[in-house]
């Protein structure tokens, strides 16, 4: 929406006018004076209370000149009865206004065109505060959210009304998933997307992990708990880019890289994917996940990841031409294991690391592999260290992947773990419901994926409740 200047600054005249003489009032009657940040609330508070009023008058404002009847969806007749009064909860407030109503169709069903025409539920949070509600719920614990909440919006809300919005959000994009999924499998689907020629990237980034959630069944009232709470995998997928880091926007971590001949690197264009599934599940949205971003018409797929069986399965089995690369700073810790393991002497321990180390960064995992071998029969961790270097020995060729300029590194998936699932998820006192918990992360995802409005466009045309 756009306003005319002349007659917003007509409206703010007016207002300050009426802010000031409240002012002299309250001077007069008290002692001391009002601070700025007094003043602000108080502006605040007021500009609240004029938007509650307008959205009433405004929205009264729309309702034409009733019918004298309407057809109803099961396809009778619906009578006008009269103009009847609701209420809304906006982003003012609660929002009185008046609208015509119509029933007497044999389905027994009402309906009140004005409502429908503007997303309205009577009772219910609008749009536009339940996307506010929703952004709260996915930055801080349903529980917290309403203080939060009420410093900004100056009125209140409740803890349950702040999860069920979020909630909604997260039901949205588990339906647009869904959708894309099934499309993904579509034999007609597919063909179009070969034929489509529009932009893709070169070179573009796929990460898979995983985060435990707890999950407590609460039991509804009077029901004893069916068992006790469990630690369940939050499945998190990552597309991106990758861009050099200028010099001058370097960190101390970027600045070591470079040292080390290696090349600063950062992700760009994230987007986020979660859920609580099975890996083969997972799969599904790996590959629609991936349509969506044309990871299959890429001229180089790149898939970082650590040593977990499932990702490389996945990976090999949608993207079987994408380069494998184990996440250096995990494969380095098998080897920190092993050294502090097998030797007690602080020298021999840190010169027996540097050695196999630098043998790793060469993408010398043949040698790595017989040097935790010949350690064996005196440190079990060696036993372990053989496995995962042999399992992973294509996807540790370090030297040809930093010379083809790759990031070595599994760093932005580590982070969409640690803001999706333990920064939201894993609060303290958080008691989780796989379904809530799926939701709230789905949500904070599309957050993380900057794509928040896209959200807010399906929510605001959420058909009304029957």
């Amino acid at each position: 929406m756009e306003y005319n200047t002349e007659t917003v600054k007509s409206i703010a005249e007016q207002f300050a006018k009426m802010i000031k003489e409240a002012l002299n009032e309250q001077q007069q009657s008290e002692e001391g004076r009002t601070t700025i940040a007094e003043i602000e609330t108080g502006m605040r508070e007021g500009l609240r209370q004029i938007g509650l009023q307008a959205v009433g008058i405004l929205l009264s404002s729309l309702q034409t000149t009733p019918e004298s009847e309407i057809e109803c969806e099961c396809g009778g007749r619906l009578h006008y009865q009269r103009v009847r009064p609701t209420t809304v909860i906006s982003v003012f407030g609660r929002a009185t206004y008046e609208r015509a109503y119509y029933a007497g169709c044999s389905c027994k069903k009402g309906k009140a065109p004005l409502d429908e025409a503007y997303g309205l539920e009577p009772g219910a949070v609008t749009s536009g505060l339940g996307a506010l509600l929703a952004l709260a719920g996915i930055e801080f614990s349903f529980e917290s959210s309403p203080k939060w909440l009420a410093k900004y919006l100056l009125f209140e809300v409740s803890e349950n009304t702040v999860r069920s919005e979020t909630e909604k959000m997260g039901k949205l994009q588990e339906k647009q998933e869904k959708e894309q999924i099934k499309r993904s499998q579509e034999e007609n689907y597919l063909q179009e997307r070969q034929r489509d020629t529009g932009k893709v990237v070169t070179r573009l980034y796929g990460s898979m992990d995983a985060a435990k959630v707890r999950i407590e069944p609460r039991p509804k009232k009077g029901e004893m708990p069916e068992k006790d709470e469990e630690w369940r995998d939050m499945k998190v997928l990552s597309w991106y880019e990758v861009e050099a880091v200028p010099p001058a926007q370097r960190t101390k971590r970027h600045r070591k890289k470079v040292a080390r001949d290696q090349l600063a690197l950062r992700a760009k264009n994230m987007r986020y994917y979660c859920d609580i599934i099975e890996a083969h599940e997972f799969g599904k949205l790996l590959w629609a996940s991936g349509c969506a971003v044309n990871a299959d018409k890429v001229s180089e797929l790149i898939f970082l990841g650590d040593g977990a069986a499932w990702i490389w399965k996945l990976v090999s089995y949608y993207y079987p031409t994408a380069i494998q690369i184990v996440d250096w700073y995990h494969a380095e810790e098998h080897l920190e294991k092993v050294a502090a393991s097998a030797f007690q002497e602080g020298s021999v321990r840190n010169t027996w690391l540097e050695t196999v180390a630098q043998f790793l960064w060469e993408g010398q995992v043949e040698d790595v592999i017989c040097a935790c071998h010949s350690l064996t029969d005196v440190c079990p961790a060696a036993h372990e260290a053989v496995t995962y270097f042999t399992n992973n020995i294509d996807r540790m060729r370090y030297d040809q992947f930093r010379a083809a300029a790759y990031m070595i590194g599994s760093g932005t998936i580590e982070s969409a773990c640690k803001q999706i699932v333990t920064h939201r998820l894993k609060v303290s006192g958080a008691q989780w419901e796989v379904p809530g918990a799926v939701q709230t992360a789905k949500a904070r995802a599309v957050w993380l994926s900057n794509d928040w409005q896209s959200l807010c466009d399906l929510r605001a045309a959420l058909p009304l409740a029957i």
